[in-house]
């Protein structure tokens, strides 16, 4: 029977370890370790989580890497990811030590000062840049009240996130159709919504572009901006050289029509991938997601 990496990674067993090591280990020990579990992972070539990485990577930074080049780039972006899964263990339930690592940059300070209902709704999408998970928990346990849509039916170790999440305060709402239509109600009524919109879905049915590829990439943040007739605008985390996660959005995004609307709901969303793409390349190796965004690329990154 084959090892499969990603599962054990999230399985229940390893996200309990890693909350306990998060918990009972200092920072610097801590990132130690995670520095040494990121490079025997990243060592794993043939896994499926790395060659996800390894695909993702490449074209993120222009499929001009060789070899050796994307190896030490994967490398970085394992060593981030595990940094920052130690980091939301050991600050989430530490309020106070989480706020001194959070900056809020000019762009975000509008957001933050947000009702819970405005006069017109906001869809805020984000991405698997550097502790948006902390930062977002933090946010819940101040005044900031988005209704979150989420994977659906989350299992093993994703069950136990997600259930951490409802204690910081997170509202989260696992996606379906019905979540779906409490969430444009929730627009409608001047809310403010939050999901992700870089994870991969299976057999999408259309394939927006993203760094010039066509991706796998789910849309339904367009569909639910474009039915409540709300704009979008992207939440970025990024750590900087200061050792502090910077919280920064982009221009609100308006939604564009089209008399087809297939085609406007692809070409609102390949508008906001675009600005996506963006801050992505600030920091490709705080781009942490392991799921194959291009799935043909698996066999052509070197």
């Amino acid at each position: 029977m084959t090892f499969n990496l990603q599962r054990f990674i999230n399985s229940s067993f390893s996200v309990r370890l890693i909350s306990t090591i998060g918990r009972v280990l200092p920072v610097r020990l801590g990132h130690s370790l995670a520095d040494f579990i990121a490079a025997r992972i990243s060592s794993r070539k043939q896994s499926q989580i790395v060659r996800a990485v390894r695909a993702n990577q490449w074209v993120a930074r222009g499929e001009t890497l060789e070899k050796e080049a994307l190896d030490q780039a994967v490398r970085e972006t394992f060593q981030n990811t595990a940094r920052s899964l130690f980091d939301l263990y050991h600050f989430v339930q530490n309020p106070q030590a989480a706020q001194r690592m959070i900056v809020f940059d000019a762009s975000f300070q509008q957001l933050a000062e947000r009702l819970e209902f405005a006069d017109r709704g906001l869809m805020a999408v984000g991405l698997h840049l550097s502790n948006f998970d902390l930062v977002l928990q933090w946010l819940c346990r101040q005044k900031f009240k988005p209704l979150a849509l989420t994977v659906p039916n989350p299992q093993g170790g994703g069950r136990i996130e997600f259930e951490m999440r409802k204690k910081t305060g997170v509202n989260l709402l696992p996606a379906s159709v019905s979540a779906f239509r409490q969430a444009a109600r929730h627009l409608q009524k001047g809310g403010l919504v939050v999901t992700g919109i870089d994870r991969p879905i299976p057999e999408p049915p259309a394939r927006p572009l993203f760094f010039g590829r066509p991706s796998a990439l789910p849309m339904h943040h367009i569909v639910l901006a474009s039915k409540a007739r709300v704009p979008v605008v992207i939440v970025i985390t990024s750590l900087r050289q200061d050792g502090k996660i910077h919280l920064m959005t982009s221009d609100v995004i308006e939604m564009n029509p089209h008399p087809d609307r297939d085609k406007e709901t692809q070409q609102n969303a390949e508008k906001v991938l675009n600005i996506a793409e963006s801050f992505i390349r600030l920091a490709p190796q705080q781009w942490s997601m392991s799921l194959p965004v291009w799935p043909e690329v698996l066999d052509l990154a070197p």
